[in-house]
C-alpha cells in the first residue's frame, strides 16, 4: 500500500508539473493546444519532436517558450546549406598553454539540454546526420572520443513543407528517431485576434521556469512504470503490423499505397505516449483510446508512400486513419 500511495503522489506531481508547464507556454503561444500537448508528451516520454508547418505559425516561438518554462540549458541551431557537422557537434582546436600547444575539444551547440534545430531540412544530409548519434545515444563522438550529453536531452526540430528549393528531405532513418511528427496548422479567427492583441498593443508576457532537469527525469521514469494490459499492448503491435504492405494485417489502402511500414520504434512510441495520456487522465493503466489518440503523430512519419500513393495525392494520415477505422480492438477467438 505505501508503494501505491507513493505512485499516486508521484502521478499527482506529474499532472501538476505538466499543467504548470503548459500554462507557462500558453502565456505566449495562442491556441495550438494539441501541438503543445504533443511537445510536452515527447518531453516527458524522453523522445524528440519534429514540427512541420508553413512559416509564421509560431513553431519556433512554442519551442523557445517551452525552453523558458524549464530550468534547462538551451541552444538554437539555424540550419543552412553551408552549415557543417562541426558547427553542430563541435571541433578539436589547438590551444597555446604554458606547457606548449595542446588539443582541446570545443563543444558545439548540440551540448545543451534543449536544442532547437530550426529549419532542419535546409542543411545537407551530412550535417543532418550529425544529429543522429546525439538523438539516439545521447552522446557525440569527435576525433574518436565520445562525449556524453547532459540529461534530459531534448531535440525539437522545425521544417517548412512547402519550399523545396534548397532543401534536403530528412532520410527515413532520421525521421524514425523523432518520437512525434506534429503538423502545425493555421490559427482560428478568435486565436488570430488574440495574437494581434498580444503582439501589437505593447503587451508582454514573461515565461517563468517551473521545473528542472532532475524532476523531468523522475517524471520520465514514472511514465515507464504505468501499466499496460496484454490486450492493449497487442493492439499497439497490431496497429504497427497493419502498416506493413503485404502483411497479414495490412488494409487495402496499405497494400495499394504504402512502400514501407512503421518500425518497432513506432510501437514503443505508441505505448510510451499512451502512458503519458493515462497519467494525465489519472489512470494507472493505458487504454486503447490512449493509443488511438496518439497514432497520427506517432506513425505519420514512419510510413512511406509508394509512387502510386504520391501520384494519387494520398497522405500518410489518410492511410493511418483507415487502419484505425478497420483494425478491431479485440482479436477474434481462435486468431
Amino acid at each position: 500500500m505505501p508503494d501505491l500511495q507513493q505512485l499516486e503522489a508521484a502521478a499527482a506531481r506529474f499532472r501538476d508539473d505538466y499543467t504548470r508547464t503548459k500554462q507557462e507556454i500558453q502565456k505566449v503561444v495562442v491556441g495550438h493546444e494539441e501541438i503543445v500537448d504533443g511537445v510536452l508528451t515527447c518531453l516527458f516520454a524522453g523522445g524528440h519532436a519534429l514540427l512541420e508547418g508553413v512559416p509564421g505559425l509560431g513553431k519556433t516561438l512554442l519551442i523557445r517558450s517551452l525552453a523558458g518554462a524549464l530550468h534547462l540549458s538551451f541552444s538554437r541551431i539555424q540550419f543552412t546549406p553551408d552549415l557543417m557537422p562541426a558547427d553542430v557537434t563541435g571541433t578539436t582546436i589547438v590551444v597555446e598553454t604554458e606547457h606548449g600547444r595542446e588539443f582541446r575539444f570545443r563543444k558545439g551547440p548540440i551540448f545543451a539540454q534543449i536544442v532547437l534545430a530550426d529549419e532542419i531540412n535546409r542543411a545537407t544530409p551530412k550535417t543532418q546526420s550529425s544529429l543522429l548519434e546525439a538523438m539516439q545515444e545521447r552522446s557525440v563522438t569527435v576525433g574518436g572520443e565520445t562525449h556524453l550529453l547532459d540529461r534530459p536531452f531534448f531535440v525539437m526540430a522545425t521544417q517548412n513543407p512547402i519550399e523545396q528549393e534548397g532543401t534536403y528531405p530528412l532520410p527515413e532513418a532520421q525521421l524514425d528517431r523523432f518520437f512525434f511528427k506534429l503538423v502545425v496548422g493555421y490559427s482560428t479567427r478568435a486565436e488570430l485576434a488574440e495574437i494581434l492583441d498580444r503582439t501589437t498593443t505593447g503587451h508582454q508576457s514573461k515565461v517563468d521556469a517551473v521545473i528542472d532537469g532532475p524532476t523531468i527525469l523522475q517524471h520520465q521514469e514514472l511514465v515507464r512504470r504505468v501499466m499496460i494490459a496484454p490486450h492493449v499492448q497487442d493492439y499497439a503491435v497490431r496497429m504497427v503490423l497493419a502498416t506493413h504492405p503485404g502483411g497479414e494485417l495490412a488494409t487495402s489502402l496499405v497494400n495499394q499505397f504504402l512502400r514501407f511500414g512503421a518500425s518497432p520504434r513506432a510501437a514503443q512510441t505508441l505505448v510510451l505516449a499512451g502512458k503519458v495520456r493515462a497519467l494525465l487522465a489519472g489512470r494507472g493503466n493505458v487504454s486503447v483510446d490512449d493509443l488511438r489518440a496518439v497514432a497520427l503523430p506517432a506513425l505519420r512519419h514512419r510510413v512511406l508512400l509508394n509512387f502510386e500513393g504520391e501520384a494519387e495525392g494520398k497522405t500518410t494520415d489518410e492511410i493511418i486513419r483507415h487502419i484505425l477505422d478497420t483494425l478491431p480492438v479485440e482479436v477474434p477467438a481462435g486468431v
